[in-house]
């Protein structure tokens, strides 16, 4: 199988998982308070899914430089599925918990759909390969939550939590099936990492030296600060959405959809040409900008039309922002470490998605609906200040890394 048929394999695959994650996004939140969780609870069960994922997201990218990509790729999606039915099951607080701890654990899909992307793709084209991982996860939030939110529907009286579960459930199963048809592997036997699987002391280890290598360090720091503030909005717009117009996960759905629709846009048809044109790095300064521009524009929503001004400013901040930086990630690693350094990135991310909600939820108690937003805003400005220190004084590197020994 050529390259261009093993990207659009993948990228099939992806897509029908992640419509699986969009459609149950904005439901987890209102679902923990169906179940009587106070906000700050509730968006601990947004956390809990990060929290499992910083664990086990090293686990499954060394598993992949190890044993291949197919065989662990396959795996995380059979425990996806596992994870959602437990998810549409659940008949407390703590059942609902638990789902989305376990469907943490078993999210290695993208850590190793990335290190699969650098597998057969150069690094001066690996920018759109890494953009069109990202068009199918902006495409996973234009029909998972529109879905889930006419499965679920717009009266907040009547929700249904089930039918989205369930759902989801059977979009991931389909992306399993997929997978085990048509997906082929991409390491052999010599690209195949020569050590062994290591505990997960040592994954945290590989994660504290990964953030030891000068580039790497800052790009897996901003991927962190970037990820802090996009998961406040992950945790606590349906939230937000509920007290400012009293909206089901119908009108919430609506909104990630459009998210997901910019994002798809800007990374499946804008990020290649911007970044051959301009350099990852300018556009990744002007990603994080339109994202802090959102943030800011949403705390000070009090109609529709700026919602949704908002909403198409983060939509397409992040289409900006994250495929570039795993693309310059992935330029300062070897190939041989690919799987590592990107499940290590995802780690930082995981933690950051463990820490955003936890606070975005512990500033809507406290300070109001419209503070995690304003939080948000402060950390990309801290994100575009160390950027701008790198735009600076870093060189990326040519397209040659890929066969340098790592340091």
């Amino acid at each position: 199988m050529n390259n261009n048929r093993a990207m659009l394999v993948l990228f099939l695959t992806l897509l029908f998982d992640l419509v699986s994650f969009g459609t149950v996004i904005p439901l987890v939140p209102l679902y923990a308070e169906h179940f009587g969780a106070n906000p700050s609870q509730a968006t601990m069960a947004v956390a809990v899914y990060s929290l499992m994922q910083l664990f086990f997201a090293p686990v499954w990218g060394s598993l992949s430089d190890r044993y291949g990509r197919r065989p662990v790729f396959l795996l995380v999606l059979l425990g996806t599925v596992i994870a959602y039915i437990f998810l549409g099951i659940a008949n407390s607080f703590w059942l609902l918990f638990a789902a989305r701890s376990f469907a943490g654990a078993m999210a290695g899909n993208i850590a190793i759909a990335q290190a699969y992307i650098a597998d057969i793709t150069t690094p001066t084209n690996r920018s759109g390969g890494m953009g069109r991982i990202g068009a199918a996860f902006g495409l996973g939030f234009i029909i998972g939550p529109m879905i889930g939110g006419i499965l679920a529907g717009a009266q907040l009286q009547s929700l249904n939590f089930q039918l989205p579960s369930f759902f989801a459930a059977g979009s991931s199963l389909f992306a399993l099936f997929i997978a085990l048809t048509f997906l082929p592997e991409t390491l052999n036997s010599k690209n195949k990492a020569n050590t062994r699987t290591q505990g997960q002391h040592q994954h945290l280890v590989n994660l504290l030296k990964v953030l030891q290598r000068p580039q790497v360090g800052l790009l897996v720091f901003l991927y962190f600060l970037i990820s802090f503030a996009l998961s406040g909005i992950d945790a606590t717009l349906a939230l937000w959405g509920k007290r400012e117009f009293s909206w089901g996960l119908q009108q919430i759905g609506y909104l990630f959809a459009l998210m997901g629709l910019l994002n798809t846009c800007v990374q499946g048809g804008f990020i290649g040409f911007l970044s051959k044109r301009f350099g990852d790095i300018k556009v990744l300064i002007l990603g994080m900008s339109t994202v802090g521009m959102g943030f800011l524009v949403i705390a000070f929503s009090k109609s529709l039309p700026l919602a949704l001004i908002a909403t198409i400013l983060l939509g397409s901040g992040t289409g900006l922002s994250l495929p570039t930086i795993h693309s310059l990630i992935s330029r300062f690693t070897t190939a041989q470490q690919q799987g590592k350094t990107m499940g290590s990135a995802e780690a930082a991310a995981a933690l950051a998605r463990i820490l955003g909600p936890t606070w975005a939820g512990i500033c809507f108690m406290m300070f109001g609906s419209s503070s995690p937003f304003l939080s948000g805003t402060l950390m990309i400005l801290i994100a575009i200040a160390f950027t701008l220190r790198m735009n600076h004084n870093a060189v990326v590197p040519n397209t040659e890394i890929d066969s340098k020994p790592e340091s």
